[in-house]
This record gives structure tokens, sequence and C-alpha cells, in this order.
């Protein structure tokens, strides 16, 4: 790819200024960022409109822009179930964490695991949750870079840079972005994120819109859209009998990755950042916008196909690089000019520095709270629990980065792909314990491990090329995602061994909260 001057200008400009909006986010609601709720939760201030930009930004990643398109080109039809798991989350949002969120404001909690820490008196069972967190949102953070990547590449920047005195640098401008997230993600805390993302999410509508209206009228219209894609890849193939075929996947990913994504670590910062429950509950009603925006976001997949950009000579070296990730980034590159090409981009690696950070600090919450001050230094200064979070948070970027670097990127996405089928074995722990203290403590880690156990193994079946596994029952193949599959196993086994462990208990469990925490 050539380097367009235009375009690396309004997207440095774009950089830029998110960047001094993040260190100025420091002085934004003023707190004491020496205090982990502060730095790591934005003190517990922000209303509907800023958690609807930091959710936003939060869940609607810079991978996805670029992966939903990806699927839509590559597969068709099976892509789009990211739009309908995105739907289905929210009446579990509106249901289920405005209680989380009023017992952790009741109680100080930070994390999901201090609530089951609190809830189930069991250190060891928070650990577990805890550590799932940072190990499933550690592969999240380096794919938002890959996003990065692609877009860097497209505008024709290149990876290896000459510096005088120290030789090439082989990704460069990933180690400067990195510098630079690291840096205001330490000073600013969670309000770094937030601000940005009002940024980002502007310039992501505005480059949306721009999309389904100009490229369409350029290609001569949806019609003609969708008659250049094959009809094979249009609709599912119905069911037959004897197997429920990819209609069954499509259902079980949908309605299991709904029940995973609120699950993540920087899901549940965002929403525990919230200033009360009716701030959750609005959002709850308004995020959908996103989702109609993903729609929108998946059908630039089709319209990859029907400008025929794979087949141009001059993308030829990102496709072969990238694959499929490449084909948003090659259809604006063909259809805008250099100045909305610039935009396009700094909306999608903009996209990429808001939700890592909030991974970030997530991870560096639940390692700081349920790691460091429940085993290492349980006497740590509200000071020093702070800053042994914002050491984690560089730390958990250093890793992220070194995926990208060191590691094919196919690692980071079989690992996301084990991340959500391991995230979901914390939902019995987290949303169950939400309603009912019956589950003994024991009986959840155990489920939960083979849970983990099962899940990994399905996965592993494929080699990781997929996360769909193929039940078979009472004669019939049921294709179903892996994380759905091993959940029904981990809460089946936690509910069996709860009835034996609490019969045989002669002690009294141990619950922190009260009634009325819950709201």
């Amino acid at each position: 790819m050539t380097m367009d001057p235009v375009a690396i200008a309004v997207f440095l400009t774009l950089f830029v200024f998110v960047t001094l909006l993040g260190f100025g986010a420091a002085r934004w609601r003023r707190g004491d960022l020496n205090q982990l709720h502060e730095w790591g939760l934005g003190g517990r201030r922000f209303g509907t409109i800023v958690t609807w930009f930091l959710l936003g930004g939060d869940l609607y990643t810079a991978y996805t822009f670029i992966a939903v398109p990806a699927l839509m080109f590559g597969v068709g039809a099976m892509g789009f179930f990211a739009v309908p798991y995105t739907i289905l989350v929210y009446p579990i949002m509106f249901l289920v964490f405005p209680r989380l969120w009023s017992v952790a404001h009741a109680k100080g909690y930070v994390t999901a695991a201090d609530f089951v820490r609190g809830r189930f008196g069991s250190h060891t069972l928070a650990l577990a949750v805890a550590v799932t967190g940072i190990v499933a949102t550690m592969p999240y953070i380096a794919l938002q870079l890959v996003g990065m990547e692609v877009v860097i590449a497209a505008l024709g920047i290149p990876m290896s840079i000459a510096v005088p005195g120290l030789g090439h640098i082989p990704d460069a401008p990933l180690l400067v972005a990195f510098v630079v997230l690291a840096a205001y993600t330490y000073s600013s805390g969670l309000r770094a994120p937030a601000m940005i993302a009002v940024v980002k999410d502007a310039l992501l509508y505005i480059t949306v819109l721009a999309a389904v209206i100009v490229i369409p009228a350029e290609l001569g219209g949806y019609a003609k859209i969708f008659a250049s894609i094959d009809p094979k890849a249009l609709l599912l193939p119905p069911a037959q009998p004897g197997n429920l075929g990819p209609q069954s996947a499509y259902a079980t990913l949908g309605f299991g990755s709904a029940l995973a994504l609120l699950l993540y670590p920087h899901s549940v910062t965002g929403l525990l950042s919230s200033s009360s429950r009716r701030a959750i509950k609005r959002n709850a009603v308004i995020l959908p916008a996103y989702s109609f925006a993903l729609g929108l976001i998946a059908l630039l997949g089709f319209m990859v196909v029907a400008a025929g950009v794979k087949t141009l000579p001059q993308f030829g070296s990102g496709f072969a690089a990238f694959g499929n990730n490449f084909a948003v980034p090659a259809l604006f590159l063909k259809m805008f000019p250099s100045w909305f090409v610039g935009i396009a981009f700094a909306a999608i690696a903009i996209g990429a520095l808001v939700p890592a950070a909030i991974m970030s600090i997530a991870c560096a919450n639940l390692f700081t709270r349920n790691i460091y001050k429940e085993y290492i230094s349980p006497d740590a200064s509200l000071e020093r629990e702070c800053q042994v979070a914002k050491i984690v948070s560089l730390v958990v970027k250093l890793g992220a980065l070194f995926f990208i670097i060191e590691l094919p990127t196919q690692y980071a996405i079989q690992l996301q792909l084990l991340g959500g089928i391991w995230i979901i074995q914390t939902l019995p722990s987290v949303i169950l314990g939400l309603y009912t203290r019956r589950l003994h403590p024991l009986a959840l880690l155990i489920g939960w491990a083979l849970g983990i156990g099962a899940g990994t193994w399905m996965a592993a079946q494929s080699s990781f090329k997929t996360s769909t596994y193929v039940l078979h029952i009472f004669g019939t193949a049921v294709p179903c995602y892996a994380a759905l599959s091993s959940l029904a196993l981990n809460i089946a086994i936690a509910a069996i061994l709860s009835l034996v462990f609490n019969a045989l208990s002669r002690t009294p469990q141990i619950d922190a909260t009260l009634a009325e925490d819950y709201g």
C-alpha cells in the first residue's frame, strides 16, 4: 500500500486530539485518583449519557467494526449472529445488573469477584472468578490492537520504522499507540476512556451513516448489492431430519454470547461506574441504537463483494497479510476520498483505544482487589492498592502487545474464542448468586472447573477453529455453542452438589450481604 498524506494527516490530527482528551480527563469530575474506586470506576458518578457512551465504546470495539463485516464477507449469513446477540444482551442488563450495582454500591465492591467473595464467603471461588476474568480479557485487548494494526497498514504507514542510532524498530506505530494509551490510562483512569468514547462514537456514527448512504448509491443501490451475493450466503441452510444444522449453531451462539458479554470484567466495570440503578436501566433501553448501527456495519461485508474490492490488484497485499479483516479498510479506500478515509480509520483506531483502556483497568481492578489485596498484602493502604492497579494496567497492556508482536494473530483469535467459553462459567456465581444463596461455594467451584474443562475440550475437537460442538441428543445432531453446553453442565453439577453439601454441612454459610443491599 502507498502512503496517503491527506488520510494520514486527518488520522493523526484526530489521534492527537483524543490523546489530549485522555490526559485532560484527569481534571474532569475531579476526584482523588489515588483511590481505586475513583481511578478504576470513575467515582461511580457517570450518569445515563456518559454511561451510554462508555458502554457503547466498551462493547462495540474496533475489532467488532473490522470482524463482523469480515465474517459477512467470508461466511455470509452466519456472521450476522452478532446483531441478534447484542439485542439479547439488553433485557439481561435491565433485569439483572441493577441488582449487582446496588449490592456493589452498598458494600463498596469494585469487581464481580468482590461480590462473589462477600456473597459466598469463599476467597477461592472469588479467585477463580477473578483469574477467569483476567485470562479471558487479555486476548480481547490484543484483538483491539489487531484492528488498529489493520488500519495503520491500510494507511500505508510502514510497521517498521528506521530511527537514527537505533536502527529499524518493528511495529513502531503500535508501540507509539501503546505508550500513549498506557500513559493516559495511568494518569486518568476510567475517566479517560469515558471522555474519549464520546468522540469515538460521534466518528463511528458519521462513518456508518456515510457508508450506508454513499456506497450503495455508488454501487447502484441495495438491490444490486444483494444481487451480487451468492444466494447460499444470504440465508442459513434449513435444518434436516436428524440434524438441526447451522440454525441451531446460530441460535445457541447468539444466546450464549449474550449471556457471556456482560460477565466480562470490562462490562462489569462500565456498569458499576454508573451513578444509579436507573442509569443502568435507561441504558438497557437506549443502547440497542448501537445494535442498529452494528446491523448496518455488518452489511459492509456484502458491499465489499459488490464492489469487487478483493479482485483489485492494489489491495492484494493487504488481503494477503490480514485476510478478510482487510475487507472494510479496502472498501473505504476504494469508495471514499482521502480526507474521509482518515476520519473512518481514526474512528476504528479510537474504537480500539477505548475498550483496550477499559479492559486493562478492569483486569487491574480484579488483580488488585482479589489477588493482591486478598493474598499478597491484606493490609495494603488505599493509596497502595490504587498504585498497584495502575502498574498492573500497564502490565496487562504490555502482555496484549506481546501477543500481537511476538505471536501469530491466530493465537489471539483462538484465545478470545476460548475466552467466551471460560467467562460464561462465572455465571452461576455472579448472576445466579444475585438471586439465591442456596448454591454451595464448593459446588460452584467444582461446576466452574468442569465447565472450563468441558468447554475447552469441545473447542479443542475442532483444533480451536470454531466454538460450536455437535451434541447428539436422542438421535438428533444439535450443533451448539460450546460455551452454552458447558454452562449447562456447570449449572447442573453446581445444583446437584449444592443439595449434597448443604445437607452435609453443619456450619452456617457466610454471607456478607443483606436483602436490602440488592435494592
